[in-house]
């Protein structure tokens, strides 16, 4: 779906300033036009990110503002926050390093401060839903290539191999923001 925003680039990028960026984007005009394609559609479910973007990416962010909004506007659907599991990303670097395909040192800190200063992801603690997606690896690794903007962010990640890809990346995580229930493995609508 396209509302008609410009990509606002990463934190920090020249494009965050433009008047057209998503990020710049009015928050109640965007979520009115996103509740009237939810209304349309007859829709059930939405998914945005988590509170940060995931990594603090500024439309993620903003997806995630007008996400709640539109819900706010259009209260039938059901919110669901993709994320990533930063324990299992913090798991796949040990592994790689304990692998030698990682030299100390390089790769990044998962518990570090991304983009917006906060760490990348979600606590799995915190996390209500890990569904397997392996079989949609490639197209995820395809997909991933067509960011060329933020290919030197992931280029670790392009390099795997395909079985590591799909040992890192054949799961996506959601979290339910009325939910205190812990981690469930499997399809959120069973």
């Amino acid at each position: 779906m396209w509302l008609g925003y410009e990509d606002s680039g990463m934190t920090g990028w020249e494009q965050n300033t433009n008047a057209g960026a998503f990020c710049n984007a009015s928050l109640d005009e965007a979520a009115h036009k996103l509740a009237d394609v939810l209304r349309e559609e007859h829709a059930d479910v939405l998914t945005t990110y988590d509170w940060h973007g995931g990594y603090g990416h500024p439309d993620h962010i903003m997806v995630h503002k007008v996400g709640h909004r539109a819900a706010e506007l259009f209260p039938a659907v059901r919110v669901l926050e993709g994320t990533m599991n930063r324990d299992q990303i913090r798991r796949g670097i040990d592994a790689a390093r304990a692998a030698g395909l990682l030299p100390e040192g390089e790769g990044f800190d998962a518990d570090g401060p991304a983009d917006d200063g906060n760490p990348m992801g979600t606590l799995e603690s915190e996390i209500n839903y890990k569904v397997d997606v392996v079989k949609f690896a490639t197209l995820k690794r395809a997909a991933m290539k067509c960011h060329a903007s933020q290919l030197s962010d992931s280029g670790f990640f392009m390099a795997m191999d395909d079985e590591r890809f799909a040992a890192q990346f054949g799961n996506e995580w959601f979290i339910d923001p009325k939910s205190n229930e812990p981690m469930r493995d499997g399809w959120i609508f069973e």
